[in-house]
């Protein structure tokens, strides 16, 4: 046998063998947990929800999904479960379309959980490519179809993050490996569950105040950037994808419950809108008109609107942009959904929309810069 023959052959084993270490190291291990819960090793999360979200719909245990944007990321499990009096898993996901989001609930709902609650943004309804041409979401690893298994075994990422949680799972080795692993090297940093993607309570003041609101409100309508609230203005495209993934993921489940909110953006979102494009506010009008009526069309839907809540929506102080709410918020909206509080009411679906109009229409910005 000549030697380049002898080294194809050996290169060939070598790749053979890596393939085969990290497939089995990913498969003991199960990082996500895809497989099954954790019990051999300690369970580590990763803060990327589109990853980790697979492995939570398998592996935990729940009767209630929390789904939204990066409105709702933010929120704790344990606040959730504990003002409601549910178990429930958070799903949110950062800066994502309904798409996105009907998909993985609709992965989820498999399981037969007893409620969704749901933060929906006027936004979120958008044409968006379709689920599979998303380079960043694993969507074959949540059907767990041979393609989206096969990914995640020969991953070798993965196999190192496995390694990492088979070390910190020894118990004399966990203090130095918990330093050594930290992120932006690894993705898998977190213990608890109830810590993905949660903020400190201590960053409240750092991050929530009236000062990053105004700065964030004269940088969306500078000149320069306006032109990116133009955005919402094709009412017939919004209507069609909300038809088409939260109706159809709610006519799909007419048994479960959904409680569905509008969160309370800052006033300064709107006005935002009002100052520098009015044809795209009359257009958001439109829609989440549009949106209240049609969700009253069914019995499993409790519609909640918090929009048009001033004493929260007017103090700048709670937010660190022009729609992004603190944690202290958060309770605040748990709490109103505990009690029932601005709820949609079948005979009037848009009052609360009118009272957010009236706010709008008389709110002066000059005001609050004082």
């Amino acid at each position: 046998m000549n030697k380049p023959l002898q080294d194809l052959i050996r290169f060939l084993c070598t790749a053979l063998l890596v393939m085969v270490a990290a497939v089995t190291i990913n498969f003991v291990v199960d990082p996500l947990q895809i497989f099954r819960p954790a019990r051999l090793f300690t369970p580590m999360y990763s803060e990327d929800s589109r990853l980790q979200d697979a492995g939570l719909i398998r592996s935990q245990e729940y009767d209630t999904l929390f789904m939204g944007t990066s409105l709702a990321m933010h929120f704790r499990q344990s606040d959730v479960d504990r003002v409601l009096g549910v178990k429930s898993l958070k799903l949110a996901l950062n800066g994502s379309s309904s798409r996105e989001q009907a998909f993985v609930l609709d992965v989820a709902l498999a399981r037969h959980p007893n409620r969704v609650i749901w933060e929906v943004d006027d936004w979120i309804f958008h044409d968006t490519p379709e689920i599979d041409a998303d380079v960043y979401f694993p969507a074959n690893l949540y059907r767990r179809n041979a393609t989206g298994i096969a990914g995640y075994l020969l991953n070798g990422a993965m196999a190192r993050e496995a390694v990492w949680i088979a070390a910190r799972s020894i118990p004399p080795l966990e203090p130095v490996i918990t330093r050594l692993t930290g992120e932006p090297l690894f993705k898998f940093t977190l213990a608890k569950v109830d810590d993905i993607n949660a903020h400190r309570s201590d960053d409240d003041n750092a991050m929530y105040n009236a000062g990053r609101a105004m700065a964030a409100f004269r940088f969306i309508t500078d000149p320069v950037r306006r032109k990116f609230l133009l955005d919402d203005t094709d009412y017939a495209m919004k209507v069609r994808v909300f038809e088409r993934d939260a109706i159809g993921l709610i006519q799909a489940n007419p048994d479960v419950p959904f409680d569905i909110y509008l969160p309370p953006y800052s006033i300064l979102q709107w006005v935002a809108l009002r100052d520098t494009s009015p044809q795209t506010l009359e257009s958001v009008y439109a829609f989440s008109a549009y949106f209240c009526r049609r969700l009253m069309d069914f019995s499993n839907i409790r519609l909640f609107d918090f929009r048009a809540v001033s004493e929260v929506t007017h103090d700048l102080n709670n937010y660190s942009d022009v729609i992004h709410h603190s944690p202290a918020i958060n309770l605040k909206v748990l709490g109103w959904l505990a009690e029932g509080k601005y709820r949609v009411e079948r005979a009037a679906p848009t009052r609360y929309l009118d009272e957010l109009k009236s706010q709008v229409e008389v709110y002066r910005v000059e005001d609050a810069e004082r």
